[in-house]
């Protein structure tokens, strides 16, 4: 039986997470997402996905300092991205860049890797941001944590701390989900007994593809139409019967609420401000659920992560071309988790195809 695209096949076991899609459930190691969100750091949650175990407080002061001592971007990585065309975008730099680390065991892949490849990407990202617009690059700082790093990095300024609250709630909920595409690519290429530079590559090739990794900014420009025309429900309708995707609703897993779009909506109203964008993002949200199950009775589509990740992403101030490449920042601990949790137990993946051309007999 051919199963296109691999949906529903089981081809691996895994410790690292769960997705419950009928309750609507994360899980990380056993613990739940939404609760490691409210709760945890993004350094602590990036140590239990890769330790197995949440850090003791030695253990995790250990962990930030090894995020600090590895965030200091190479020259040779600048003079590569300053060389990069500047018609490539972001993931296309990050894909490049993150390539050419050099990491401390080529032989064998570590935890200080994974912390490596992490800690680099906010100073990819700026120091790219800075070729592009011809601004000053950012001093290197040791003295902040990691999701206040990548804000700084991003605008040159100290974060506040709510502004770093919401980008971690963000980050942590998007830093594993399961056996998606682009992880499922970094399992293949780990899966060759190659190195965690190119399992990561090819993580975040698949992750530039617009099926993956781009729909909060889909999500901007949904709000925008619906926004300019003033109506709500008959811009939502209209989208429907035209037949176009309500970017921001509905997932291949979950059959109700995204649980990682509920905790970040959490997040926003607890730290909320006036804003008309998400008063407005609350209004779209009921009246396109509503919509949805009267078009579609039946199918469950229900608000996913990337719709309230678009609001926090534009509340932060960080625009939308950097939307997937912040998604990226904190997938990159997920997708290393699978590669040494792959090479545990490793079998090569090697799935068959079935031919369905010709064969021609011999003239």
């Amino acid at each position: 039986m051919i199963q296109k695209g691999l949906k529903g096949v089981v081809c691996t076991e895994t410790n690292i997470s769960h997705i419950d899609g009928e309750k609507g459930r994360l899980i990380y190691r056993g613990y739940s997402a939404q609760d490691l969100a409210k709760e945890h750091s993004f350094e602590e949650v990036a140590y239990l996905l890769w330790n197995g175990t949440l850090p003791k407080t030695e253990e995790l002061n250990k962990t930030k300092q090894q995020f600090k001592q590895s965030r200091k971007l190479p020259n040779y990585v600048k003079n590569i991205i300053e060389n990069i065309p500047a018609s490539h975008d972001m993931l296309s730099v990050l894909r490049t860049a993150i390539s050419s680390i050099e990491l401390f065991d080529t032989k064998q892949i570590t935890i200080q890797d994974a912390i490596t490849l992490t800690s680099l990407i906010p100073a990819i990202i700026s120091y790219r941001e800075s070729v592009q617009k011809n601004t000053t690059y950012p001093e290197e700082r040791t003295d902040l944590d990691h999701v206040a790093y990548y804000l700084y990095m991003l605008t040159g300024e100290e974060p506040s701390s709510s502004y770093v609250k919401a980008l971690e709630t963000y980050m942590i909920l998007t830093m594993e989900h399961g056996l998606n595409a682009s992880t499922f690519s970094a399992r293949v290429t780990a899966s060759t007994e190659s190195d965690l530079g190119s399992a990561a590559t090819s993580a975040i090739g698949t992750m530039k593809g617009p099926l993956h990794g781009g729909a909060p900014s889909g999500v901007i420009d949904l709000l925008n139409d619906i926004a300019k025309s003033r109506d709500i429900r008959g811009c939502i309708q209209q989208k429907v019967e035209n037949g176009e995707k309500l970017m921001g609703f509905g997932h291949r897993v979950y059959k109700t609420m995204d649980p990682r779009a509920q905790a970040i909506k959490e997040t926003l109203q607890d730290n909320k401000k006036e804003d008309d964008w998400f008063d407005l993002a609350l209004k779209v949200e009921k009246t396109a659920i509503e919509v949805l199950e009267e078009l579609k009775p039946g199918r469950k589509l229900y608000t996913n992560v990337e719709f309230y990740a678009a609001a926090v992403l534009r509340e932060l101030n960080i625009p939308s071309h950097l939307f997937t490449a912040t998604f990226t920042a904190s997938r990159m601990v997920g997708w290393t988790t699978h590669v040494m949790e792959q090479l545990e137990d490793n079998t090569i993946f090697r799935p068959s195809a079935q031919y369905v051309g010709p064969i021609y007999e011999r003239v």
